[in-house]
């Protein structure tokens, strides 16, 4: 009889990221929806970024402050998305108009005095902001420039919304952005010179995990551990993508670690996405008379076979197991990692055979 074998694995839920979630955010509403709009523009995710608009106008947010927040983002995210999130700001204020729901458009911002010297006061702004040393990008002479003459002086200078209010739109926008890490750090450090209490700093990742994703919650949350000396281990999650699936304890036995399963075509029998919790994996086994095939989709994770080296797996990896290998799989140390599975070349009176655990000095010594 011809079976299909799926790896069920087990995850367990992160207790600090409920314990947080369940908190009171201590954050006003405006600050809240600034901080969603702002991170939905910097992903570009406009399809969310349409009801986040919505839902920051129906709680008090006008329509200046929200053009306000997409129009300083352009000097984080670039032109093509602040046009982008404007555009869908646009389309929103016209559709209110025609449903006859209130829309506040609010005062635009205060005209400057016309001796106002943009770079001096931006150098004033930006030597607040960095904690009253001064900043001279010495490297690049004009970007200096920009950032004390344009960004800090001109923007800034404008008080639709506070200094405050625009550091917890800056952090929002760069906790969306892969690879700013450097800068997420040096915000939230200036978020705190600029007036944004510690309370609200700790309210964003709550605030982002709820509205638009898991990974730009976990950046904030190792950015905030970092400037306050804290310590955070807690590894890279799923950035939603991929379903994590339900709870399972089938095969918890045969694991170091926990995970989800998630079947993507169940009634059929067809392939299952697997979500690894940071440091979680198989025992070693063997498939005998069917081949396995890991598709990885989504952080990082190890593969390694008998007497191999072991393989690093990232979204785009592609592992055909052949059958009869002894080997194992699972996530990496600092990361979530989620692959699909499924198998072929299944024959008759197919099995697997769950073997030793994968031993903690061999998992450890890997990156």
């Amino acid at each position: 009889m011809r079976s299909l074998l799926i790896l069920s694995l087990i995850t367990l839920s992160m207790l600090s990221v409920n314990q947080q979630m369940n908190a009171q955010v201590q954050m006003s509403a405006a600050k809240q929806h600034l901080s969603t709009i702002a991170a939905l523009e910097a992903k570009g995710d406009l399809k969310n970024l349409e009801p986040a608009i919505n839902a920051g106008l129906d709680d008090g947010l006008t329509v200046n402050q929200v053009k306000e927040a997409l129009s300083q983002l352009y000097a984080y995210t670039g032109f093509p998305r602040s046009l982008n999130a404007l555009g869908v700001l646009q389309q929103v204020v016209a559709s209110r108009e025609q449903q006859g729901k209130a829309t506040v458009t609010g005062p635009d911002a205060a005209p400057l005095p016309s001796d106002y010297d943009a770079l001096k006061q931006g150098t004033e702004v930006q030597t607040r902001l960095t904690g009253g040393q001064p900043f001279n990008y010495q490297f690049a002479p004009q970007t200096d420039y920009y950032l004390k003459a344009h960004l800090f002086g001109d923007i800034f200078a404008r008080n639709t919304l506070s200094e405050a209010e625009r550091e917890i739109v800056t952090v929002s926008a760069i906790a969306a952005l892969e690879g700013c890490e450097p800068q997420l750090v040096a915000h939230v450090s200036g978020a705190r010179n600029m007036g944004v209490t510690d309370a609200e700093l700790r309210a964003i990742p709550q605030v982002l995990e709820s509205t638009v994703g898991n990974v730009e919650a976990w950046r904030v949350r190792k950015a905030l551990a970092k400037v306050f000396g804290e310590n955070n281990e807690e590894g890279r999650p799923n950035d939603g993508t991929w379903p994590r699936g339900d709870f399972n304890a089938a095969y918890a036995q045969y694991f170091i670690g926990n995970s989800y399963i998630a079947p993507l075509d169940a009634k059929n029998g067809g392939p299952v996405n697997v979500t690894f919790e940071p440091g979680c994996r198989n025992n070693w086994h063997i498939h005998h008379k069917a081949v396995q095939v890991l598709i990885c989709v989504d952080g990082r994770g190890w593969y390694q076979e008998w007497g191999k080296a072991p393989v690093e797996l990232k979204p785009g990896v592609v592992i055909a197991i052949p059958e009869g290998v002894k080997h194992w799989h699972g996530a990496a140390r600092d990361s979530w990692f989620q692959h699909v599975t499924y198998m072929t070349r299944v024959e008759e009176g197919s099995t697997t055979d769950w073997l030793e655990p994968v031993d903690d000095g061999i998992h450890s010594k890997l990156p």
